[in-house]
């Protein structure tokens, strides 16, 4: 039980945040829970099935090799992940009426993210035990919570866009690139000191999560 609270403490204190970023029109709370069970369960699920896919058709050949460790960060790993999250985002909360601003990109992605989050969170946690609690609480949690923000970032512009098309589809992209970016440093830990370019990669994704944050508040449609 102690295991499962330190795995799930930081997923807690990021649902936290952004729930009260959510500064001028808050969501129901039960829609914020079905987003992120349908992150647990569901984004997992489909997870899965693109991992079988990927295993059948892009196999990994050669671990110390750097172009297939890209292709499983990006092709594989980020692709699978963040597809995973963005359709339940699109199909779900996005058609919505309580989707009702821009800022409801940000709050229900992050929400399906870090579903997705506590279900892998968990099953690290428990299997290597109290010191990779502690590790991922600061690197793969908020990575995932940054993933999570700057595809609802553009999700929630697309709502209320007429190139909504367009948007979503660089909300996607752009998490893509952050996940495969930041799990490809660490995939080639076979070249000594490359893992910085994970910390490099997170470090801008939160600062450009803390842009987008500021940037949706600003322009709130509920805003006084």
């Amino acid at each position: 039980m102690q295991l499962i609270i330190m795995a799930l403490a930081p997923i807690a204190t990021i649902v936290a945040y952004i729930y009260f970023k959510d500064k001028y029109e808050k969501e129901p709370t039960r829609l914020l829970i079905i987003s992120f069970l349908l992150g647990a369960i569901v984004s997992v699920i489909i997870t899965t099935i693109f991992y079988i896919f990927f295993n059948n058709f892009l196999p990994l050949e050669d671990k110390l090799s750097v172009w297939e460790q890209f292709k499983q960060a990006f092709f594989v790993v980020g692709f699978s992940e963040e597809l995973s999250k963005y359709l339940i985002v699109l199909l779900f909360a996005q058609r919505h009426k309580e989707f009702n601003e821009p800022f409801d990109g940000i709050v229900y992605a992050v929400m399906v993210s870090m579903g997705f989050a506590a279900t892998e969170n968990i099953m690290y946690v428990l299997q290597h035990g109290a010191s990779t609690a502690l590790l991922r609480a600061f690197t793969a949690v908020p990575a995932h919570a940054t993933f999570g923000i700057l595809m609802g970032y553009f999700m929630g512009m697309a709502k209320f866009k007429p190139n909504k098309l367009f948007l979503n589809l660089c909300g996607l992209l752009l998490a893509i690139v952050f996940h495969g970016a930041y799990d490809f440093f660490l995939f080639i830990n076979f070249i000594p000191g490359i893992w910085v370019g994970a910390f490099v990669s997170l470090a801008l994704g939160l600062f450009l999560s803390r842009k987008a944050i500021k940037r949706h508040q600003k322009g709130s449609f509920f805003k006084n």
